[in-house]
């Protein structure tokens, strides 16, 4: 939106790169959503290895996401910007809803973690026939 460009160009001016402002607040971005049996999370991970990541399922509504984005070995030179943020980082999430932990999946394709938590039972939703009486 036009509001935050104009935060993030008056923050450059003064020298605070947008990325290392939010690496922490925000990192990794994520989308969630649901279908009537699952809550999925999807997170943006470039550069990231798949042993650098963690995923937990707290009690039964929360989801944390751990790791570490380690930092290439710099060539020598001079540096005009580096925005890109390393080192590590946790986000935690609460979920919409109960879901069963031990039935959690997760796969990393391409830079993007996908994330499949089935809901709970109870909380899922049971279409009842009405009969004609």
């Amino acid at each position: 939106n036009r509001w935050q460009e104009e935060m993030d160009r008056l923050f450059d001016r003064w020298g605070v790169p947008v990325a290392r402002r939010f690496a922490q607040a925000v990192y990794p971005p994520l989308n969630l959503w649901e279908d009537d049996n699952n809550l999925y999370v999807e997170a943006e991970l470039p550069g990231m290895e798949l042993n650098d990541l963690e995923i937990y399922v707290n009690g039964e509504n929360q989801l944390t996401i751990k790791g570490e984005r380690k930092q290439p070995e710099l060539p020598e030179g001079t540096w005009h910007r580096q925005e890109r943020a390393y080192g590590s980082f946790q986000r935690t999430v609460e979920l919409p809803q109960p879901v069963e932990p031990d039935k959690v999946t997760a796969e990393f394709k391409l830079g993007i973690l996908t994330i499949t938590l089935p809901k709970k039972e109870e909380v899922r939703p049971h279409k009842i026939e009405v009969k004609a009486g």
